[in-house]
């Protein structure tokens, strides 16, 4: 079996996680990606050292790729990225619209000689408009998106995670998946720009719309879900944290008759619909609450078993790694790193007829010369 992407090449010149990630999801599914940084490296490899001796970061996002380390102010190593790309089916960035245009990065000028070429730009205002060559992290993006305005209780909070970088680049990974499908249908190349800053309002669309067309900005609601109810997380007589997520007012009914013993509140006032259980949330959740800490933790899982009510564990990152549905259905990888080998999340692709494509994380400037080789000899191809 062949990975899905074999015979595709990328060349990314890339740097922290949006197109590096973007980049690594296109390795896992058997594309040849080929990872151009700065001579003293993506600074992304120096955030730790803490996966032995290798930035989890870096590590996170770079897996399966050749490392070449170029100086483009320098004529040979331009002529060696033009090669590159004259050999490519993808060529993918995230510097900023300017720096690209400088370096004839853009997608006129690459397109120009290459109608067939995809190139996919992420930035974090996008291209045009009054912020577009602004810098832009992803934290920055989250409070220009409004993550922040929803995020944390009385204190607003950030995402624990890099939301922005990654809501950008799964929109560059679709949309490359979609232009080489087109491709392939009619040989016409693409033109793809992602902005972190649309990407990550896509994703905060539907508190955004209940904000505008409703009655205004809700409060955060922390442990709580802002818009559903029962929805949030709840101490078990042993302390022990669960979230108990309830979606329609038939598994309301549920819950009562099956947690609570009480049947009668699925279809009391105060709770029968989700809006009233929005607006009665502090005595529902307390009805809750007074029910699991008064019975033991199995009689409490047990009951809401029976009912067949959504209930999680609230795990800290030890216990996901240690979690026993993705240890079961191996969902781990062992990878090269320069420092040894590392175990890692395997790729959450699960396509038939095709194995996974894992590769190593280069150190700088780690790549395998029959790879870029191949690569260069494809682009004298395409040119005879």
């Amino acid at each position: 079996m062949s990975p899905t992407l074999e015979g595709i090449v990328v060349v990314s010149i890339e740097q922290a996680i949006s197109a590096p990630f973007a980049s690594r999801q296109l390795a896992d599914l058997g594309a040849t990606v080929i990872k151009v940084e700065r001579t003293d490296g993506d600074f992304a490899r120096h955030y730790d050292h803490l996966v032995k001796g290798n930035s989890a970061f870096f590590v996170w996002a770079n897996r399966g790729k050749e490392s070449l380390a170029l100086d483009l102010t320098k004529t040979e190593d331009s002529e060696l990225l033009a090669s590159l790309i004259a050999g490519a089916d993808v060529v993918m960035h995230n510097v900023s619209p300017e720096a690209a245009r400088r370096r004839g990065l853009d997608a006129p000028t690459l397109r120009a000689a290459r109608p067939d070429l995809i190139v996919c730009a992420i930035s974090g205002y996008g291209e045009g408009g009054p912020r577009s060559e602004d810098k832009a992290y992803d934290l920055a993006i989250q409070a220009e998106a409004g993550a922040f305005s929803v995020t944390g209780d009385e204190e607003m909070s950030k995402v624990g995670f890099s939301v922005a970088d990654i809501a950008s680049g799964m929109y560059a990974l679709t949309s490359i998946l979609a232009a080489l499908v087109r491709r392939d249908r009619t040989g016409e190349g693409a033109d793809i720009h992602v902005s972190m800053l649309e990407a990550l309002s896509e994703w905060l669309s539907a508190p955004m719309y209940a904000t505008v067309y409703g009655a205004g900005q809700a409060p955060r609601t922390g442990r709580r879900h802002h818009a559903i109810a029962p929805y949030g997380t709840f101490h078990l007589a042993s302390g022990n944290t669960i979230l108990i997520a309830v979606q329609s007012d038939g598994e309301w009914c549920s819950l009562a008759e099956s947690l609570l013993l009480a049947p009668e509140l699925g279809t009391d006032p105060r709770f029968a619909t989700n809006p009233d259980r929005l607006a009665n949330v502090v005595e529902m959740e307390a009805l809750i609450a007074e029910v699991l800490q008064s019975i033991p933790d199995e009689e409490a899982l047990a009951r809401l078993a029976a009912g067949r009510i959504a209930v999680a564990r609230v795990n800290d990152l030890q216990g996901v790694w240690n979690h026993e549905q993705l240890r079961s259905r191996g969902r781990f990888v062992e990878v090269a790193t320069e420092f040894g080998p590392v175990e890692l999340l395997a790729a959450p692709f699960d396509i038939s007829g095709s194995d996974p494509a894992t590769g190593f994380v280069p150190a700088l400037g780690q790549f395998r010369p029959e790879v870029i080789e191949s690569v260069i000899a494809r682009g004298r191809t395409r040119k005879s």
